[in-house]
């Protein structure tokens, strides 16, 4: 049995908007058996521009039933049924996050019928439910209304279903049409037989369509895949570190990641619950995935950042601008001072960050334990609001530069000593780590506390001066990013060599 689903709402995120409408189309693999389908009070204004799309109006939802006193009947329903839809995962999101308020775990087998249309009938210039209805010349009455498009979704299900009940036709004459029709729900959604009635004269079980159950068995078992994505694609994904690129039907790069494990990690892409039309947008753009392996995880880190600030990808749009928005700056006051301060770093345009942070959180966190570990001002470095002294002064841990008691050359050597330690600990040195195989090792050169680039060598590779390891990386540019990686890398426990020039 077959659920067909389709949901209006007040927008496109799960985590924020809810639903005004819901129809149900119950198909039993030959027609439909039962539909249902009601108008929903989401308990919220309807945007305009949500109005002006499908329709709905406040005053239409207004006495309609809340979602919770429709839930038992969607449960009912649905039960025992896979779940199907056009672009399945816009639907069920929301449908699994109306009942996770309710405190009910919704869970079925889902089916997309972009994705079963993609595979049955090939070469449509869109697969939209609206263009791909008209295309093959299924009618689509009251489009944007849940019972408009569910029907017409039914119809395009049901057509499906007989496309590939004809192809298995054509390839193996001796099953009938009738007995290859009977049988499609035969391995749905258990994916096991049915048995034949018990008693004398029962009829032998008839043989499912191979053809057919497993178009169908298929789309279930890849319905988290994007439309364009094969099993056999996902399965030859390396389970090594490296930089994956997501690229669009016309070849070009949309998205760059990086991970220990591509094969784990894509996996993870595709498994999550649909956020926003957005993320359903890029999930439904991939249409290939290529990689580059780097044995390496810091050079995974690395070349990542390096290939977003090249290609600059659509939907890499954050990491396209700075991944360490926030930062640790310095000004000197009247009085001769200098005072550290944390802030973002939009905020602070004119200079740059003496070290880039995640976020204020981090960076404020980080340099109250720069304050207590170089006996600094909590005051002058902007984190004890007070006209007065500061707390530490209170307690003896400040020596009064927050009075001016401390005279401001005393008080600035431990500053420039705190911002020493924000830098590499060594100037110069070498990162040498896991090549993409065997015989090899990557490495990652810093020259005098800046970045120059990474490479690989043989593991028999021989090297006394930095020279040596220059002469055989790529050079890549050096930025607060890049700087930020290698800091946060070294104080992990890797177990990568770390080779130090003086």
């Amino acid at each position: 049995m077959y659920a067909i689903i389709d949901l209006e709402t007040t927008g496109g995120q799960p985590t924020q908007d809810r639903i005004t409408e819901i129809a149900i189309f119950i198909h039993d693999g030959d027609k439909v058996v039962d539909q249902y389908s009601t108008l929903i009070n989401p308990g919220r204004p309807i945007p305009f521009f949500i109005t002006q799309l499908t329709g709905i109006t406040d005053d239409m939802v207004r006495d309609a039933p809340k979602f919770h006193e429709v839930a038992r009947k969607v449960v009912e329903l649905t039960e025992g049924c896979v779940f199907v839809a056009h672009n399945v995962r816009f639907d069920y999101s929301f449908l699994k996050k109306e009942f996770a308020d309710l405190g009910y775990n919704y869970s079925r087998k889902t089916l997309c019928t972009v994705r079963l249309s993609r595979s049955l009938i090939p070469g449509q210039p869109s697969y939209s439910l609206g263009k791909l209805c008209q295309n093959i010349g299924i009618p689509l009455e009251g489009r944007h209304r849940a019972a408009g498009d569910a029907a017409a979704t039914a119809i395009l299900f049901d057509r499906l279903l007989k496309i590939s009940q004809q192809e298995e036709a054509l390839r193996n004459p001796t099953i009938s049409a009738a007995d290859t029709l009977a049988t499609v729900d035969a391995l749905a959604p258990t994916g096991r037989p049915k048995k034949a009635p018990a008693g004398a004269g029962a009829a032998p079980p008839k043989q499912p369509s191979p053809r057919r159950v497993a178009a169908v068995q298929e789309a279930i078992r890849t319905a988290l895949l994007p439309p364009n994505i094969t099993p056999e694609k996902v399965a030859s994904l390396p389970q090594e570190a490296g930089v994956y690129y997501f690229h669009n039907e016309q070849g070009e790069v949309i998205y760059v990641g990086k991970s220990i494990n591509i094969y784990k990690r894509i996996q993870q892409h595709f498994a999550v619950d649909y956020k926003s039309r957005k993320s359903l947008e890029f999930k439904n753009s991939i249409s290939d995935i290529t990689w580059e392996l780097t044995g390496s995880e810091l050079v995974a880190l690395l070349y990542e950042s390096a290939e977003i600030k090249r290609m600059k990808p659509l939907y890499n749009r954050a990491q396209r601008r700075s991944v360490f928005p926030a930062g640790i700056f310095l000004r000197t006051d009247e009085n001769g001072y200098k005072r550290l301060y944390y802030g973002k770093a939009d905020d602070h345009a004119e200079s740059h960050p003496l070290i880039a942070l995640g976020n204020q959180y981090k960076a404020k966190g980080f340099l109250f334990h720069k304050v207590a570990k170089f006996n600094l001002c909590q005051k002058l470095c902007d984190l004890y609001k007070t006209n007065g002294s500061c707390f530490d002064y209170q307690v003896h841990r400040c020596k009064g530069a927050c009075l001016g008691l401390e005279p401001a050359e005393e008080y600035n050597k431990r500053v420039e000593e705190a911002i020493e330690s924000f830098t590499y600990e060594h100037g110069s040195f070498v990162i040498i780590g896991q090549g993409r195989r065997a015989d090899e090792k990557t490495i990652v050169v810093v020259e005098n506390g800046r970045y120059l680039g990474f490479g690989y060598v043989d593991t028999d590779f021989s090297a006394r001066k930095l020279n040596d390891f220059k002469e055989v990386i790529t050079r890549y540019n050096d930025n607060k990013d890049v700087q930020q990686i290698i800091r946060q890398y070294l104080r992990t426990k890797h177990k990568d060599k770390v080779k130090i020039f003086k």
